[in-house]
């Protein structure tokens, strides 16, 4: 049987080896294994999440003055107002896409 485990903390770790032992094929996927690799501790986490982020605020930012949208959420620096929010939704979007073109996880 497949089975999907998210979460290898203190009880994931021996209940996804004891499905292992009983012959079940896992898909795993631990929070803190990706905290791990965006924060840099695997090759290039740190710099794709800091792509990531600049492109999502470009187009955030881009598709809320293209639709007039209101800023729900700005910060000021200097003279500059940057969206908050619309950058969050924009690297969401971002990762959408870029997921969708490369057909996700095989």
């Amino acid at each position: 049987m497949n089975v999907g485990f998210v979460g290898l903390g203190i009880m994931g770790t021996p209940m996804a080896g004891n499905l292992i032992k009983g012959g079940h094929r896992l898909f795993l996927y631990s929070i803190p294994m990706f905290g791990y690799s965006i924060a840099g501790g695997t090759n290039g986490g740190c710099l794709v999440s800091i792509a990531l982020g600049f492109i999502g605020a470009l187009i955030g930012s881009w598709l809320a003055r293209r639709l007039g949208l209101p800023e729900v959420f700005a910060v000021t620096v200097g003279r500059e107002h940057f969206p908050v929010v619309w950058s969050i939704i924009g690297a969401a979007l971002f990762v959408a896409i870029v997921h969708l073109i490369s057909g996700g996880r095989r």
